[in-house]
Formats: structure tokens, sequence, C-alpha cells
């Protein structure tokens, strides 16, 4: 089994790394970007079992390790 964690900054949180990716766009020349928000993806492989006990377990590691829950958002995919 595989989860996938999409982590990102909240919305209204500065994200210096994704106002550099405007920038840079804009200086080559993409002019329509008006705004990113860059945050990570963290691929896990899980034992087989329960999907559901999985995602809960998944829930809890972004909650202790994984996201710094004051000013980034995740969500959880679990893939079979």
């Amino acid at each position: 089994m595989r989860a996938v964690v999409y982590v990102r900054p909240r919305g209204g949180v500065l994200d210096p790394q994704g106002q550099a990716v405007v920038s840079a766009l804009k200086h080559l020349d993409f002019p329509e970007v008006l705004d990113a928000r860059q945050g990570k993806i963290i691929e896990l492989v899980l034992e087989d079992g329960d999907a559901t006990k999985a995602k809960e377990r998944v829930t809890q590691m972004c909650e202790q390790l994984l996201a710094n829950t004051v000013i980034e958002d995740y969500q959880v995919k679990i893939e079979a």
C-alpha cells in the first residue's frame, strides 16, 4: 500500500519560495503567472492492510512530524 501526502503553505501565510518562482517566471517572459505556492510531496510505502486505518495512521504522522500544522495544510491519499 502507498500513501501520498501533499503539504502546502496555508492561504495567507507568506510563501517566499512561491514568490521566488513567480519572480523567476516573470523574468523568463511568463507574465501571466500571478501567484505560486510551493509545497512538498511525501510518498510512503506502507504494509498492506485496511486503507481506512492506514489513512488514520498517516494523518497522525502528518500531525506529529510531516507537516507544520500551524502554517501548512496537508492532504493524504491512500493508494492500494
